[in-house]
């Protein structure tokens, strides 16, 4: 199938683009303003894109392949020992509903086989609980402002965890 869109993997360069990617994902509820960009340094938010590419960052970005516009991207970071990554995912508004937020994931998943287990979040109204479902994920944690998906591998159990978690 052609696409309107090239996918390339992220880089040291482009910590720029996940910040800018960062303050598309932050969930809204309906009906509620958009936050103040200010929301991004908080450290419970900054942490997924400040000092972007140290060893063990990964993740790719989908461009409109005519005027390179962002659509999307996906990455994560390096965990802490023994804790389980966790996956930020997002398509631009008006992009959605195209592929390529399967895309994005697919391609995440066929770079880290060795990862055998991740975790996403998502706000309960999002249509992506949908696609994470498609791809294994399960509901793990569900609150009013957000769902934790995860993904295993085989039948290990997910660490206690308010998000999707899913194995590869």
């Amino acid at each position: 199938m052609d696409t309107d869109y090239v996918t390339r993997p992220l880089t040291k360069v482009d910590e720029p683009v996940l910040w800018e990617m960062l303050f598309l994902a932050l969930y809204t509820a309906p009906g509620e303003a958009e936050p103040a960009r200010e929301v991004l340094q908080r450290p419970e938010i900054a942490k997924y894109a400040e000092g972007w590419g140290r060893e063990g960052d990964r993740g790719f970005v989908v461009q409109d392949a005519r005027d390179q516009q962002l659509l999307g991207a996906v990455w994560s970071r390096a965990p802490a020992a023994g804790a389980t990554p966790e996956v930020a995912f997002v398509v631009t508004p008006g992009q959605r509903k195209r592929g390529i937020g399967a895309a994005l994931l697919t391609q995440w998943v066929r770079a880290n086989p060795e990862q055998s287990e991740i975790s996403l979040r998502v706000g309960p109204a999002s249509p992506a609980v949908r696609l994470y479902e498609r791809f294994g994920f399960k509901v793990v944690q569900q609150t009013e402002t957000a769902v934790t998906t995860g993904f295993f591998a085989g039948l290990r159990l997910h660490p206690a965890s308010c998000e999707f978690s899913a194995s590869l």
